[in-house]
């Protein structure tokens, strides 16, 4: 039996399901078991059929878009070909560029380099040879969060940006995410979720050229995950602001990425970072080295993992084709 919202990793594993619905803190209730594919899409829709019971006042959904893959779109900043070296650990990173106002994806395997790589874009690792230098605002979220100071989140969003009890940032990132009501908290009080989504609004809430965050779906459930790939996905498009996002949650990474970044290697030991390239590019590398292959679900379009030796999984395989848009 697993616990997890990683519904690709649910969809892969999962021979039955149960979904637990309630009011957060208050009580919850778990159903009877149901299928896989029939259990996630009525917990996406939030009505769960055979017991009669709406668990939500709007369905999860998944927007299908075109990434901007243009080749002449404008270019933000260009870095170096690189490398950065620990004890028993080696980052080779190939030169790429990040363009204007696009979700740049980053996937990979754990211990293979990618957040080493976010925090020497971010300036606070220094590569090898001391090559990388972006001369340029970054704003940026790492993987692991902590509240070291002892103020209300309300207090401390407004140091981040005066401006954040206005309409538009109450509409476009308080509340959708759930932190007006944790506004007069304190963040030592706060959880791990909750944390992780003061840390994520106030990572772009800062005025910078490019935005850096590390594992943002990490401590979210299905639904806080989902509204965090909407406002970054608007953020982007509203501001033609620059976003790179290291994730584990394909369907996060699905959602909002305009290009992708593919990390391979050996974990723990030595990490390679390909150059940036097309969505269905970037999928086909990564997807193929797990040996997967995805398709979209027809009721609400969310990336689905082929069962293995299924007819699609040996169909996608024959064509070389591990990820489909459609």
């Amino acid at each position: 039996m697993i616990v997890e919202h990683d519904l690709a990793i649910l969809d892969m594993l999962a021979d039955f399901v149960h979904i637990t619905y309630g009011v957060p803190g208050v009580y919850g209730v778990i159903t009877n078991a149901k299928g896989v594919r029939v259990g996630i899409n009525q917990y996406l829709r939030g009505y769960l059929v055979e017991e009669n019971i709406r668990v939500r006042d709007k369905a999860i959904e998944f927007e299908v878009f075109q990434p901007r893959e243009s080749e002449t779109e404008k270019v933000l900043v260009e870095y170096p070909s690189f490398t950065k070296t620990f004890e028993g650990f080696k980052l080779e990173v190939e030169g790429g560029e990040i363009r204007i106002g696009e979700v740049l994806g980053v996937v990979g395997p754990n211990a293979t380099g990618k957040s080493t790589f976010v925090k020497v874009l971010a300036g606070v690792l220094e590569d090898d040879d001391e090559k990388v230098s972006l001369n340029i605002k970054v704003s940026y979220k790492p993987q692991y969060v902590k509240a070291d100071v002892s103020l209300s989140v309300g207090i401390f969003l407004k140091k981040v940006n005066p401006l954040v009890d206005t309409s538009y940032y109450k509409t476009e990132f308080l509340k959708p995410l759930g932190l007006e009501e944790l506004m007069d908290r304190n963040l030592d009080d706060l959880s791990g979720g909750e944390l992780q989504r003061v840390a994520i609004v106030a990572c772009l809430l800062r005025e910078a050229d490019l935005y850096l965050l590390d594992e943002p779906s990490a401590h979210l459930d299905v639904e806080q995950r989902t509204e965090v790939a909407r406002i970054i996905r608007r953020f982007a498009l509203n501001t033609s602001k620059s976003v790179l996002v290291v994730d584990h949650d394909i369907y996060l990474v699905d959602m909002i990425s305009d290009r992708l970044l593919v990390f391979q290697g050996e974990p723990g030991k030595r990490g390679i970072a390909k150059k940036p390239r097309s969505m269905r590019e970037g999928m086909n590398l990564f997807l193929s080295a797990l040996g997967i292959t995805f398709r979209r679900d027809e009721e609400t379009k969310r990336p689905r993992v082929n069962k293995l030796g299924s007819r699609l999984d040996r169909e996608q395989k024959a064509k070389g084709e591990y990820y489909y848009y459609f």
